[in-house]
């Protein structure tokens, strides 16, 4: 998942990286010369300017809640494309290449790598060498990871390029496992050399230290592993990539330095994540200098709603499937919804339905977010008026470090009771969930076994579970759309005749003013269904869709050097 971090930073150190980004970013991998004072040459003069240029690097990478107005929509929702949101009109793959793409740059790389190549020419000593360079060797591996998750192959670049050397600069992608071996021996390298705390920089949790570091190793190799072991491209790979995630993540259970907050809910609408014991890193805002609009959307606008597939995954308070729990109380009214059910249920959708044609602040399905509404600032203007929002938002936490923990050693055969006990059961614990327990390689309450009803036949019920569990924990927090890419799964996200196309139970009698609503079958009580029209219908069973193609321009360029640039199957 492409994630970024507002880190408060002198504005000299913006003016002074922006500048030197100006003078290092050029089209196709070329460094040009800068036209005033301000030189390649120059920079590298202490370690304070090195700082200052990796700056350059978070708001590509740690996004948070985005600037502006709806900047968020793209990377924190996470794609359109998953079971968790309905619209009217749902998301589409393209069905045609597109002539140029942004996503297929090279410019962070050639940051990277330049920053690579210039940090052993600062003066100062082999300690602050290494860090900066496992920084740099960090970023150049976020990047990487980002471009294979999006296109598989690409092209591997280790070093700076001359910009005459053609032979060089147009090569062939690389082989998706060559490029992950080389971001792995980057993560590797970062790990061992990145500082464990940098005072320098700020407070903790606004820059990339050693646990930030480890945290994003264990989401991109748990990613990595289950893509390519669920699209069967290695299982060996497959194996060392979870067994990497699994590491990471045990790494910093290990450690002890960070621990669940109490309320689940003040990590999503805090005004401040300073300090908060989960939060290995986070993009701070603040009001009047940085805000966003993702407050005002869950709190006075019309909403892309939650589906009937996100609510019913919640558990009843018994730890069991409402497939099967005595405790079940239905879904015919919201107040029946919300009843004996996991508290992340009401802690993430507001207990009223909200129907179009009744109020502005619709949702699709009936039902709304609630997961980051302050209440201390609905009514003022910087929590419920335009792009004024300054809560701020998690990038990694430790929360999601457990589940990663978790699923990677589920995926490799290896889960215990005490792997549990030390990771999902503490996030059930939060809230005062029962513990999943391991009874005979099932799943188990209490010491009873079962099985949903529900599961897809395909994957085993214990690990049914865990990605329950992840789902629900992780609830619009933008990871549903990559985990249905990586497990194979995007069907799950169709749309005729499914769950991902539902929403609240509703008997028209009882809404008579909700005219816009269309329920399930043209009947007056039963779903609502989002988006109805056969034509707006959304089917993924084309293998091609779990890749984006590769641009037609990129393709001709190469070719003009006489380098076949080859496209993605399918397209």
């Amino acid at each position: 998942m492409k994630s970024t971090v507002l880190m408060k930073i002198p504005a000299w150190g913006l003016i002074v990286a922006a500048l030197l980004l100006a003078a290092c970013d050029a089209d196709e991998f070329l460094t040009k010369p800068p036209l005033d004072e301000l030189t390649d040459e120059n920079y590298w003069s202490s370690e304070n300017n090195v700082r200052t240029f990796a700056y350059g690097f978070y708001t590509d990478h740690f996004e948070g809640y985005g600037t502006g107005y709806f900047s968020w929509g793209g990377s924190f929702w996470g794609d359109g494309i998953n079971d968790d949101f309905a619209k009217f009109v749902p998301d589409q793959y393209p069905t045609t290449v597109p002539n140029s793409s942004g996503e297929w740059s090279f410019d962070n790389i050639r940051r990277a790598n330049l920053m690579i190549d210039r940090v052993s020419e600062v003066p100062m000593d082999e300690e602050a060498v290494d860090h900066w360079t496992g920084i740099a060797r960090f970023f150049r591996a976020m990047e990487y990871a980002d471009k294979v998750n999006t296109f598989g192959d690409f092209p591997w670049y280790g070093e700076v390029i001359d910009e005459t050397n053609t032979e060089q600069l147009f090569r062939p992608r690389s082989p998706r496992t060559q490029v992950m071996d080389s971001v792995l021996a980057d993560f590797t390298f970062a790990y061992e050399n990145v500082r464990a705390t940098d005072p320098l920089t700020g407070p903790e949790g606004l820059v990339v230290t050693r646990d930030v570091v480890l945290a994003f190793m264990s989401r991109i190799f748990l990613f990595e592993g289950t893509y390519i072991k669920y699209h069967d491209i290695d299982p060996g790979k497959a194996t060392e990539y979870l067994e990497a995630a699994q590491w990471a993540a045990n790494q910093l259970i290990d450690a002890g330095n960070y621990r669940l907050h109490d309320n689940y809910r003040t990590l999503f609408n805090a005004l401040s994540l300073s300090g908060n014991p989960e939060v290995i890193l986070y993009r701070a805002y603040d009001s009047g200098e940085i805000t966003h609009s993702l407050h005002t959307y869950v709190n006075v606008e019309a909403q892309n709603g939650i589906t009937k597939s996100a609510i019913d995954a919640y558990l009843a308070e018994d730890g069991l499937p409402v497939s099967v729990s005595p405790l079940y109380d239905g879904d015919r009214s919201i107040d029946e919804v919300m009843t004996n059910r996991d508290p992340r249920l009401p802690a993430s959708i507001v207990d009223e339905l909200r129907l179009t044609g009744l109020r502005s602040d619709y949702s699709t399905t009936g039902y709304s977010s609630f997961k980051f509404f302050n209440e201390s600032i609905a009514n003022s203007p910087e929590g419920g008026n335009s792009n004024f929002n300054p809560t701020d938002a998690v990038e990694v936490r430790y929360g999601e470090v457990l589940l990663n923990y978790a699923e990677a050693t589920a995926e490799r055969g290896a889960l215990t009771q005490a792997d549990l006990d030390k990771s999902i059961n503490l996030l059930r614990d939060r809230v005062g969930m029962p513990h999943l327990q391991i009874v005979g390689g099932e799943p188990a309450v209490n010491g009873v076994v079962y099985d949903d009803p529900e599961r897809d036949p395909d994957v085993p019920p214990l690990l049914w579970e865990i990605r329950r569990e992840r789902r629900i924990e992780l609830l619009m927090e933008g990871f549903r759309h990559d985990d249905l890419r990586r497990w194979r799964k995007l069907e799950y996200a169709d749309t005729p005749d499914s769950d991902a196309n539902r929403g609240a139970w509703i008997d028209e009698s009882e809404w008579p003013d909700a005219l816009s609503v269309t329920i399930e079958d043209g009947a007056t009580e039963g779903y609502i269904v989002p988006a109805p029209s056969l034509a707006a219908q959304r089917v993924l069973t084309d293998p091609r869709v779990y890749l984006a193609p590769v641009p037609l321009d990129q393709i001709a360029l190469y070719s003009d050097q006489g380098v076949d640039l080859a496209q993605n199957p399918g397209w």
